[in-house]
């Protein structure tokens, strides 16, 4: 029976819906950007009901433009927005990947949400975190959650709508509310409200998951005034979560199985299953994340410790770094400074000086992540002359990526007990030779882009095989993963990162 997997990669600034087949070829994609809400300085926002209905159109745009033989089995109005799909001969279903910590409040009577999600660039909760860590509690959460108290994670936003909309806080007592990251949403949405789930890996970066028992957690509930009931069921990524019609557009239900936070999914999209082995994600932000295998060791200072991944009956764990903005530097480089029309551009601008003329970019617009975890600080640009250019700044920009990057690979390096053999990459920015260039150039360490743009979406179609049983073990899918260009290191002046060391302890310490 021929499979196609539609696997949603919901992200920071759009939905993506992906077509795949059962030997993990793209077939088809279609992306639909969301709008940001900042309504004050260090909040950042996302209109779920948008969200959900950029989805759906997503996946209406990619059954209608993908190039398969489709049956349309008219609904009773067979108007074009009341088509319902089957497929002759086929099986139909849905994974989920996502972007993680964004937190959603909802009303479990309504299904209306309390207010916009608390995006996790969002750092209205940085006060609780302080305060937190002034009283002493940053042991307990690491030791449980294996996360720093920061509000990038899940549970400060959380607690801050439950404590500042009008009535959120008794109706959370009186179990009236949901609450869960952006799967949990789309998930309890896409079946009708009959399914209130999360995974593991999703549920790893709330601080209020226990990583060694992989439940929630009371004590970390009740730390940050998060009533239990409030809580989605949790699974393995490999699980089937429910079915859906997808509003209609299916004949028939489809399965929803395969779900995991977008980082996690990179991991698995490519193929690190086995212990040390390591992917960088380049996005909105960055992740770095390395395989440490079945025991959630304690990570070192500047990196945490999550699930990598769950399935076939086992959890394995990973070191794990974030970055809060590259793809978004460049993305506001186009968008609001408007130096450019795309930051596709900015590559063939880069290359047109030799240097970045001594101008540092440090792009804290939601503070710093690992492994400086400043959540105060702001950007700031260093090093500006004027002999600076249009592309000293752009090319500051990119190579900022680079610089960020390898501030986590060298932690990482030292917590694995050495250099990485090699660092593999995805996201949109690998298609900028000279940052991927760049990166190796500063890692010293190979830099390995694969065929499949869309690493993440691809770990959660992996994760949809396993869960129907359409592969039985991690060798079964390895064969999928195409390296399409490996960036080898050159020497790199050693100045270049001096630099921007400087810059980042000038900021911090200012």
């Amino acid at each position: 029976m021929v499979q196609r997997i539609i696997a949603i990669d919901q992200s920071t600034s759009s939905t993506k819906a992906l077509l795949f087949d059962e030997e993990c070829h793209l077939l088809a994609r279609t992306n639909v950007d969301h709008k940001q809400y900042y309504p004050q300085t260090g909040w950042v926002e996302h209109d779920t009901e948008e969200i959900y209905n950029n989805m759906i159109e997503a996946i209406r745009q990619l059954i209608d433009h993908s190039p398969l033989t489709i049956d349309h089995c008219s609904a009773s109005d067979s108007t074009a927005n009341n088509v319902q799909w089957s497929m002759v001969n086929g099986q139909w279903s849905l994974a989920i990947t996502n972007q993680r910590e964004t937190a959603v409040v909802w009303s479990k009577a309504t299904g209306k949400p309390i207010a916009n999600a608390v995006v996790w660039q969002d750092t209205r909760g940085a006060e609780l975190c302080r305060q937190l860590r002034a009283d002493g509690k940053a042991e307990i959460v690491m030791q449980k959650s294996g996360l720093l108290i920061d509000p990038n994670f899940s549970a400060s936003g959380i607690k801050w709508l439950l404590d500042n909309v009008e009535d959120a806080r008794q109706q959370a007592i009186n179990g009236d509310l949901l609450m869960g990251t952006i799967d949990t949403w789309l998930i309890w949405k896409l079946t009708g409200g009959k399914v209130h789930a999360t995974d593991y890996t999703n549920a790893s970066r709330t601080m209020l998951f226990n990583i060694h028992t992989l439940d929630w957690d009371d004590d970390l509930l009740r730390l940050f005034d998060i009533p239990r009931s409030m809580m989605p069921e949790l699974k393995p990524c490999d699980a089937v979560y429910g079915e859906t019609t997808v509003e209609g557009l299916f004949a028939e239900p489809i399965l929803i199985a395969g779900v995991l936070g977008d980082s996690h999914g990179a991991l698995v999209g490519q193929m690190c299953f086995t212990q040390g082995s390591g992917k960088v994600t380049y996005g909105t932000g960055s992740s770095v994340m390395v395989n440490i295998g079945e025991e959630p060791k304690a990570a070192p200072e500047g990196l945490v410790t999550s699930v990598g991944f769950s399935a076939f009956g086992k959890t394995y764990y990973g070191f794990e770094g974030n970055i809060y903005s590259t793809g978004a530097t460049l993305k506001w480089i186009a968008d609001q400074l408007q130096l450019v029309g795309h930051p596709s551009e900015m590559e063939a601008l880069a290359t047109s000086v030799a240097d970045n003329g001594g101008v540092y970019i440090v792009p804290a617009f939601s503070g710093l992540g690992a492994p400086w975890w400043q959540s105060s600080v702001k950007g700031a640009v260093f090093g500006l002359t004027f002999a600076t250019t249009k592309a000293h700044f752009l090319r500051a920009a990119l190579e900022s990526i680079a610089y960020q990057i390898r501030d986590l690979v060298d932690v990482m390096a030292k917590a694995t007990g050495g250099s990485l053999k090699e660092i593999a990459a995805d996201g949109g920015p690998t298609k900028n030779h000279f940052l991927m260039q760049f990166q190796a150039d500063m890692l010293q360490t190979p830099v390995v882009c694969t065929e499949v743009d869309d690493a993440s979406a691809l770990g959660a179609v992996i994760m949809n095989g396993f869960a129907r049983g359409l592969w039985k073990c991690f060798d079964d899918v390895v064969a999928f993963r195409k390296v399409t260009e490996t960036y080898c290191p050159h020497p790199a002046d050693p100045r270049l990162y001096e630099g921007w060391l400087n810059a980042m302890h000038q900021l911090i310490n200012n």
